[in-house]
């Protein structure tokens, strides 16, 4: 088949230059700012006419007590959150597969998915009210236990439980969703030939169903990788708070505070480069196992 000549695709470029044009405005162009990161950065004279000061910024990155505290927190969250939407979501989906009734199947479905499109903005004030010492949850308490209300946005174990309970219940059905298309695709004469055999159900699940979607399983645990060092900025930004900065206080947040809050723009930019030189190796890593063990491939 011959390929098609420049003056026949021409169409193509043309529609895709405004694209182009816009990335390479708000994408592209800004990471030049980057270099304020090797500065000592002067309001007056700008980022190009502030003084260069090389790597010093980065030497008080590493040495300051708060690097360790955000890496640790920045990765335990972010594992965790990987773990509990990926098993939540799997589990969900091998549930509802067993349903037979189609029009509640696709009613479940698609209830489960809509808190996926709902702002964290939106979702942490109404997190925020049903949490509150005089929400909802503690209005219960009170009521049926007599007990004090908790407060559950000081206390760090309960804080970071309403973290990832609040994360898993926005984000499991567009997993779900993946994992039940997933589930469509397993050819159902094996069921046939197991129950034939006498196999139970839970000898189908654990023979057919997860044998057959482990390529799947394995794809989005990898491609999760790569956003290991985000840890959900919009979530934890709009429900953390001074008393549990020590648990939940990840680089985003930090970063946010650095440079905004404290005006320390060029250190907050030396902790974003290397944020984001880490971040670039893990996607090459997660690239690279998802070609071994998910049989998928981007470049």
């Amino acid at each position: 088949m011959a390929r098609p000549r420049n003056k026949e695709v021409i169409h193509y470029h043309i529609m895709l230059f405004p694209a182009i044009v816009m990335l390479a405005i708000f994408c592209i162009y800004p990471t030049l700012g980057s270099v304020m990161a090797f500065k000592s950065f002067d309001p007056i004279k700008g980022i190009w006419g502030s003084p260069w000061v090389g790597l010093d910024n980065f030497r008080s990155l590493f040495e300051i007590p708060d690097f360790k505290r955000i890496t640790v927190n920045t990765i335990t969250i972010s594992v965790v959150k990987i773990v509990l939407n990926v098993s939540c979501a799997l589990a969900f989906a091998l549930l509802l597969n067993e349903t037979r009734v189609r029009w509640f199947k696709r009613s479940v479905q698609t209830v489960v998915y809509l808190p996926f499109f709902l702002s964290w903005v939106i979702m942490a004030g109404i997190f925020k009210d049903f949490f509150s010492v005089e929400g909802l949850i503690n209005g219960m308490i009170t009521r049926l236990s007599g007990h004090e209300p908790i407060l559950f946005f000081t206390s760090k174990a309960w804080f970071m439980a309403i973290i990832y309970l609040t994360d898993v219940w926005k984000g499991f059905g567009f997993n779900a969703i993946v994992f039940l298309a997933a589930l469509t695709s397993i050819n159902p004469s094996l069921y046939e030939a197991a129950e034939v055999d006498g196999a139970s159900r839970w000898k189908k699940l654990t023979h057919i169903t997860l044998p057959s979607i482990r390529p799947t399983i394995v794809l989005i645990l990898i491609l999760s990788l790569q956003g290991i060092l985000s840890g959900g900025f919009d979530q934890i930004f709009n429900l953390y708070n001074p008393l549990v900065y020590s648990v939940s206080d990840i680089y985003d947040t930090y970063i946010y505070r650095m440079g905004f809050q404290n005006n320390q723009y060029e250190f907050a930019t030396a902790v974003g480069l290397f944020r984001s030189a880490v971040a670039f190796l893990f996607i090459f890593c997660s690239q690279w196992l998802a070609e071994k063990y998910g049989d998928y491939k981007v470049f």
